[in-house]
């Protein structure tokens, strides 16, 4: 038996946790992210002084640090991840913001939040809550719609069972999420005697669960039968390493794959059956397959709205097969559930399809369509101006990125420019954070890839609106070392709110940051320096008045080994190319002339 406090052996535990895939083991936790206060410093703060079992980051904000997990999963392929740990209150309930995010995107993140005394003898103490319902409820109750598992640990005696279970949910890819251990800040300092097989080196086996014989030999059968069949690739593809599966069962079959926001990378850019983006944010080429199909294949998907267009993209006849991890995904579109892993289950369906394939015909409009989209981003990303259009500067990013290189984005117009046109090397390298699209992701979300990826060169590109919203974990990232390229672009406000709002009638109200005028915001602009803002914080700083400026700039901050920004003014009035897919935003039904193009779109929907 070994004495420890509750929060020595949690970290203790914590350290000895490995995951295991295709042979190859990952120790677990690669670091706990913290700010202390009064709830965690002498139980979780003392441990992670003294114990030294686990690398322990400052971060400057609690949601950011889980956003930086939730990146550092993403990019290990969900085979490693973070934990965090905060104080009671407010920096407990700062962090369910992201946890939503990473329970949303389906990515483990294990939080430990302090929490108000179990004893409750000190009653209320700072920052409690004090629901004149139950004294047992505090705000880290919040937590429990957006994690895939809670606890509260009031006893030591209740930690292991409340550890193996966080580990479960946080290693099975079809249960992992968020996972929430709340730690009453008395109970982390109390000390147990705990039984040293706790303490031992746990490997947890990430399966690989094959497509039940039955249901492939169904999905074969309605794939057989298809003339015209799409795959769409999610997250899942890129998550389970099925590239590899993904493209050999495409070109034996002749299969066009079109991708969603995670699952972009799946094919490479160039690929003959690699169609692009699809849905709300996609290319015509993948929007006019998605129309003409009679067979969508779903393969590792959550099938969103964006992906989908609101569910009006797809013909109302075409059948669907959907292979994915979860059950809850499989049903998604009245689909064929194969419950599998993506890259076991492509193996096992490629096997099952033999015989069949597309016609040449239909796998030359496929080229057709591509090559027709391509020249199309051609012509955007060769724009000029001052201010810089933003398909130009998207293009810039691109073509500086190479490779090696990870393109990190979150929210506003830029993800769905970069989904419509970036072209991506391959997985791993296109990291946009759209099933919660939280403002603020960015900066935070790429220190965790790089962190993850050390060898990889990180491009984040942030709007200002994000940035305003959250740009110190750049003092993170200069007080670690951690070089990131951060693209910073500045149109003045909200332009993707700003563009819905005016189509919806809300007439930009909100979207514009300038004085207040005779009207609201219709002033001057407001003298924000955010290039001066992030030099004060510490990153080497650059501006770029042109195209020209920017990919010198790019080259420069490439080569640099610090964490760098790149500032750059944008036109919010050029556009990327249209989708031709439609997004359901309500529309008012009096004082708004978009209404009835709204109720026109509502008759495709089904």
């Amino acid at each position: 038996m070994t004495r420890l406090t509750v929060a020595q052996a949690t970290l203790r535990f914590l350290a000895r946790q490995y995951t295991e895939r295709d042979g190859a083991e990952h120790q677990l936790f690669g670091g706990v992210f913290g700010i202390f206060g009064h709830g965690n410093v002498a139980g979780l703060g003392q441990a992670l002084a003294t114990e030294a079992a686990l690398p322990y980051l400052l971060s400057r904000n609690e949601q950011a640090m889980v956003h930086a997990a939730a990146g550092y999963a993403r990019a290990s392929n969900r085979l490693r991840t973070l934990a965090c740990t905060s104080s009671v209150g407010p920096g407990a309930t700062n962090m369910i913001t992201a946890a939503a995010g990473a329970t949303i995107n389906r990515l483990p993140v294990l939080l430990l939040p302090g929490d108000v005394f179990a004893t409750r003898v000190a009653n209320p103490v700072l920052q409690e809550l004090e629901d004149p319902r139950s004294y047992d409820m505090s705000v880290n109750d919040a937590f429990k719609p957006v994690s895939r598992y809670w606890d509260r640990v009031n006893r030591p005696e209740q930690l292991p069972s409340a550890l193996l279970a966080a580990m479960r949910v946080l290693t099975d890819p079809a249960e992992t999420g968020a996972v929430t251990l709340a730690l009453p800040q008395d109970v982390q300092a109390e000390a147990w005697e705990w039984p040293e097989e706790l303490f031992e080196r746990r490997v947890w086996h990430v399966p690989r669960p094959r497509p039940e014989p039955a249901a492939l030999a169904r999905a074969a059968a309605l794939i057989k039968e298809s003339a015209r069949p799409l795959i769409v690739a999610g997250g899942g593809v890129v998550y389970s390493e099925a590239t590899a599966e993904l493209c050999a069962f495409a070109e034996r079959y002749g299969v066009p794959v079109a991708e969603t926001q995670a699952g972009k990378g799946a094919l490479p850019y160039g690929h003959p059956l690699a169609a692009g983006a699809i849905g709300a944010t996609g290319t015509t080429a993948a929007n006019a397959l998605a129309r003409e199909a009679d067979l969508i294949i779903g393969v590792g998907t959550r099938y969103s709205d964006f992906t989908t267009a609101s569910r009006s993209l797809f013909d109302p006849d075409a059948r669907v097969v959907n292979l994915n991890i979860t059950g809850f995904d499989a049903a998604k579109l009245s689909g064929l559930q194969l419950v599998a892993d993506a890259r076991a289950g492509l193996a096992d369906l490629a096997e099952a399809c033999e015989g069949w394939g597309t016609a040449g015909v239909y796998r030359a409009m496929v080229a057709e369509l591509s090559r027709s989209w391509d020249a199309r981003v051609d012509a955007a990303r060769a724009l000029s101006g001052s201010p810089l259009p933003q398909p130009a500067i998207i293009g810039a990013v691109n073509d500086a990125a190479g490779q090696d290189g990870v393109v990190v984005c979150a929210a506003g117009s830029m993800p769905g420019d970069l989904h419509k046109m970036w072209r991506p090397s391959g997985p791993g390298s296109y990291h946009v954070e759209y099933g919660y699209s939280c403002m603020g992701y960015e900066i935070a979300g790429g220190l965790g890839v790089k962190l993850a990826a050390p060898e990889r060169e990180v491009f984040v590109l942030v709007g200002d609106g994000s940035y305003l919203m959250m740009a110190q974990e750049l003092v993170t990232a200069v007080a670690e070392g951690v070089k990131l390229v951060v693209v910073l672009v500045d149109n003045s406000g909200f332009a993707s709110i700003g563009r819905l709002s005016e189509s919806v009638g809300a007439q930009r109200l909100g979207t514009a940051y300038r004085y207040r005028g005779a009207g609201p915001y219709d002033g001057g602009p407001l003298p924000v320096d955010l290039a001066a803002n992030a030099a004060s914080l510490g990153a080497s700083v650059t501006r770029a008045d042109s195209v020209t400026d920017l990919r010198k700039a790019l080259d420069a901050a490439r080569a640099a080994d610090v964490a760098t920004v790149v500032y750059v003014k944008a036109d919010p009035q050029v556009e990327a190319p249209d989708s031709a897919a439609w997004w359901d935003v309500p529309v008012a039904e009096v004082g708004s002339p978009a209404r009835a193009a709204y109720e026109e779109a509502k008759r495709a929907q089904h």
